[in-house]
């Protein structure tokens, strides 16, 4: 059984292009999942039927696992379990249809005024071009309010510094106009006049 396991995390590594991270969490929830199954004395994945499944997780809230980690491994062994019928080795996933637990999304805590100035601070204790890179893009965030994925689709054109006004991407094609508050501008034309010259990666370069 450890055998597919293997070749499943593979699987993720060149296929998928999974992070190192994500691959350990996959690994040690299948490798949860087979010594289970090995207790049951199931050493075959043909072996093993939906109510295996069902009583793996019910173990797992039993011992005391928190839903979203229930909810994780759910999704691990479902995984799994499709790439096996996907590969021949069972004919049918002992884990078709079924559900994961649900888990209640709790809102974001803001950050209190203290944590935004030392957050806001944190670059200064260094003279780098990635610090003068990372004030920039935290001054620019605060003073815009946009996402952190929408300022990663920032170009140079895209600030209008005569004008106080950023263009960016929100989904697809659609692009917003938003103000730029005129405390943000300074620390971002320092980092285009002085850090990034050194941190692009070409002349060519727009981002």
């Amino acid at each position: 059984m450890r055998q597919e396991i293997e070749a499943f995390l593979d699987y993720l590594i060149t296929a998928k292009k999974f992070s190192e991270n994500t691959v350990a969490a996959y690994r040690n929830d299948l490798v949860q999942l087979s010594e289970f199954l090995q207790e049951k004395g199931v050493t075959e994945w043909s072996e093993v039927d939906r109510q295996l499944i069902l009583s793996y997780l019910l173990d797992l809230r039993q011992r005391g696992y928190a839903l979203a980690t229930v909810a994780r491994k759910t999704a691990s062994a479902k995984s799994l379990f499709r790439c096996l019928v996907d590969k021949a080795v069972i004919r049918n996933s002992p884990t078709e249809n079924l559900g994961s637990p649900r888990v209640k999304k709790s809102l974001p805590r803001p950050l209190t005024v203290a944590q935004v100035r030392q957050l806001l601070l944190q670059p200064e204790n260094h003279t780098t071009p990635e610090a003068k890179r990372d004030k920039a893009m935290l001054e620019f965030l605060y003073a815009t309010g946009i996402q952190v994925r929408e300022l990663m689709s920032l170009n140079t054109e895209d600030v209008d510094f005569h004008a106080d006004r950023v263009t960016y991407l929100v989904s697809g094609p659609k692009r917003r106009n938003g103000a730029v508050d005129r405390d943000s501008v300074p620390s971002l034309q320092k980092y285009l006049e002085e850090a990034r010259p050194q941190l692009a990666r070409g002349k060519d370069e727009k981002a």
